[in-house]
Formats: C-alpha cells, sequence, structure tokens
C-alpha cells in the first residue's frame, strides 16, 4: 500500500473578505469536480474563491467565478479559467442548504480552498448572511482593539 507523504508545502487558499462581509452561520465541507490541470493548478497555488459564490442549478450545487488559473504546462486541454464546478456534498446535505437558502438573506459563500490529506481538492462554504455597514464597523473596532491588546502583552 503506498504511503503519502506530508506536503512540504500544503495548500489552502482563503476567502478573506467572507468573515468580514457575512456572519457566517454554518460550515460545511464540499468536494469540487475538476479536471485534471485544474488540480495542477491549485496544486501550484494559482486559485482565486474571492469573487466567488455558490448557486443550485436544479438539485444539483455548484460554485461561480471561482478562478483557476490556466495551467502553464497545459495545452490544447487546458480548461477555461471562470467556468462552473459542481460541488459534491451527501443528499441531505444539499437538501437541508437548499431549504436555507430560500430563507431570506442566506447565501453560500466559499470560505476555503484545500487540498485534504489524501491529495483531493475540497472547498469549505459557509451559510452566510449580509452584514449592514455599521456591524462591519463593529468588526473592524473589535480587530483594533485585539491588535492593540497584543502588542502591549496582554
Amino acid at each position: 500500500m503506498p504511503q503519502f507523504s506530508v506536503m512540504a508545502n500544503p495548500v489552502r487558499i482563503k476567502n478573506k473578505k467572507a468573515s468580514f462581509e457575512y456572519f457566517l452561520i454554518e460550515k460545511f465541507v464540499a468536494g469540487i469536480v475538476l479536471t485534471g490541470t485544474e488540480i495542477k493548478s491549485i496544486r501550484g497555488g494559482k486559485a482565486s474563491i474571492n469573487e466567488a459564490y455558490c448557486a443550485f442549478t436544479k438539485d444539483e450545487l455548484f460554485v461561480r467565478n471561482m478562478h483557476i488559473a490556466e495551467y502553464d504546462y497545459g495545452t490544447y486541454n487546458n480548461h477555461e479559467p471562470k467556468r462552473e464546478r459542481k460541488l459534491l456534498l451527501t443528499k441531505r446535505e444539499l437538501k437541508k442548504l437548499k431549504s436555507k437558502l430560500e430563507e431570506k438573506g442566506l447565501t453560500l459563500i466559499p470560505t476555503v480552498l484545500f487540498i485534504n490529506e489524501k491529495g483531493l481538492a475540497k472547498l469549505e462554504i459557509a451559510l452566510g448572511k449580509g452584514k449592514k455597514l455599521y456591524d462591519k464597523r463593529e468588526t473592524l473596532k473589535q480587530k483594533d482593539t485585539k491588535r492593540d491588546l497584543e502588542r502591549s502583552g496582554y
């Protein structure tokens, strides 16, 4: 049985705007359907989920607007950088998410794109509710006070 070596450079691409723009209520980890050149680009760290969002098409969940750069050594087989990619979740999770999304003001946001210990690309998605401007200001105040406390040594 082959032994998987621990990667020296673990890929962990974060959506930093997600926690600033939304209250994150519940998180899920989903698999992604990718082509060969896409997984190679992700392993190279050449992906962005800052503009991405999730949406249902019939009963399947897709991530849209996720940018995965074209693979440098890809030939005519190279992928389209911003194509829709299917997310893999259990039927129970899909049903739960679909019913939650019908509530007012909730949306699905990708928060982290990572490679697990088996070498598979996974996407952590979160159910979020949009923040108002005053909530964002409060978040900034909390960050500033936390940073000041750490600097002073408390």
